[in-house]
């Protein structure tokens, strides 16, 4: 391969349309810019967003920023509560019956916060590693 043969893959590279060459052309008189109008006159554009003098869209809508909306949704529970729960089978809905979770929450997650002494099957609640590693130690198990 030499540098002076290599050339762009066929039908890659398209002429540049030349506008306001006569009428044969189909890109006469107006060039393709249609009759009148802020688009037609050279340097006539506005900005992006920009919708006629109403309130932009960007504008009318609150701002939200990246704040999650479903992030309060999320509770932590400690493994002490879980020691006091009269059940040994805990999910989401156990969690919510005894008052430990609020009735909207998404997700609960077990974290390491006190101690663990019976064996419980924790099925659809999240763990942290150390609290998987404290429930699995007294024969408990977790499935997520």
């Amino acid at each position: 391969m030499q540098l002076n043969t290599i050339k762009p893959a066929e039908g890659s590279k398209k002429a540049a349309r030349r506008v306001g060459r006569g009428i044969g052309s189909g890109l006469g008189k107006t060039c393709g810019r249609g009759h009148k109008g802020q688009k037609s006159r050279t340097g006539g554009y506005h900005k992006v967003g920009f919708e006629g003098g109403q309130m932009p869209m960007h504008r009318r809508l609150p701002k939200r920023g990246f704040v999650s909306l479903t992030n309060s949704r999320n509770v932590e529970v400690r493994l002490s509560e879980i020691e006091q729960l009269p059940i040994d089978q805990i999910d989401l809905l156990s969690l919510q019956v005894a008052g430990l979770v609020p009735a909207n929450a998404l997700s609960a997650k077990v974290i390491l916060s006190g101690v663990i002494t019976r064996k419980v099957a924790l099925q659809g609640v999240l763990a942290t590693k150390g609290a998987k590693a404290a429930i699995e130690a007294v024969g408990g198990s977790v499935a997520e």
